[in-house]
């Protein structure tokens, strides 16, 4: 009997041993998130020393695009791109952030628009925040070709006050290799926004949000209502009043993917040039402190800035 109990006692502890070990190594060995919406605390001091103090800032728009993708597309698309980039070279990966610059479609339904001021203001008090939490590299991607002249202004802004971060800001296209197999799987030739290409895309990230049998509700075609177009803030309107671009027909999975992992693998070129850039920030406080007296600014001199 007394030997009986003993071996039942034994089993109890070894059980309740193994299962804390389990439970302990499935904590502990949890792969880290490169969401920051998805860290605790203690994971996000992990993170910011794991991303060598590099973030991604995702940016696209809410509008539409034609009548068979949803308002959110051009978000969806660059946080999945940066998802996949940041998780084969680690970084962290901002929030879903939709605050970019598409006045062009405010005629359309469902289309969200800010104040360029509130623009300008939220992305700067973002990338602040993003430096106070120790982060000192950012780079502001988006796959809305509207956002680039607001992002490439911005970044121009930052030559206005010292700070002690440095900001980047780019549009993945893909490789050279990338377009080529692009080109030659795209059934269309033609097509700027919603169209195979973009819905493609749609269509290897959230299939269930893209309605294939609405595609042909309107038209893509460019309407050339006015020859000032291109010089003039309303070329696409005045291109596309449909605010569709392009013919989504024969949109396709695969082609999508294509373009996703072309996007990702040069923005991992950029995380990891960004990683070991010693030069931007530099040269960033170098401008700033030549900037006080522009007047003793003399010839160039290669070695007053090298990095130590």
């Amino acid at each position: 009997m007394f030997t009986l109990t003993l071996i039942i006692i034994i089993m109890k502890t070894v059980f309740i041993f193994f299962t804390f070990v389990s439970f302990t190594l499935s904590t502990y060995g949890q792969k880290l998130s490169i969401a920051w919406e998805e860290f605790t605390a203690s994971d996000f001091v992990e993170a910011v020393k794991k991303s060598e103090g590099v973030c991604i800032v995702p940016i696209g728009v809410i509008e539409k695009h034609g009548q068979h993708l949803p308002l959110g597309t051009d978000m969806y698309i660059v946080r999945e791109i940066s998802r996949r980039a940041a998780e084969k070279e680690y970084c962290i990966v901002y929030p879903y952030y939709f605050m970019g610059q598409n006045f062009v479609a405010a005629a359309q339904p469902g289309t969200i628009t800010y104040s360029s001021d509130l623009l300008f203001e939220m992305l700067d008090e973002t990338c602040r925040e993003i430096s106070r939490n120790g982060i000192k590299k950012i780079i502001l991607v988006t796959m809305h070709s509207g956002n680039m002249s607001f992002l490439n202004y911005f970044c121009q802004e930052q030559m206005v006050s010292p700070r002690d971060y440095v900001v980047y800001a780019g549009h993945p296209t893909g490789n050279a290799e990338t377009q080529k197999r692009i080109r030659e799987m795209r059934k269309t030739t033609v097509g700027e926004h919603a169209d195979e290409l973009e819905t493609s895309t749609m269509l290897a990230i959230r299939p269930d949000l893209v309605k294939m049998d609405r595609v042909a509700n309107e038209s893509g075609v460019n309407q050339n209502l006015s020859p000032l177009a291109n010089m003039t803030g309303l070329r696409f309107y005045t291109q596309y009043p449909s605010h569709y671009s392009g013919d989504a027909k024969d949109a396709n999975k695969a082609l999508g993917e294509i373009n996703i992992e072309g996007c990702a693998e040069e923005l991992i070129s950029w995380i990891k040039t960004v990683k070991t850039d010693k030069t931007m920030l530099q040269l960033q406080d170098l401008f700033f402190k030549k900037s006080l007296s522009p007047l003793e600014t003399k010839a160039w001199e290669t070695e007053s800035w090298k990095v130590k």
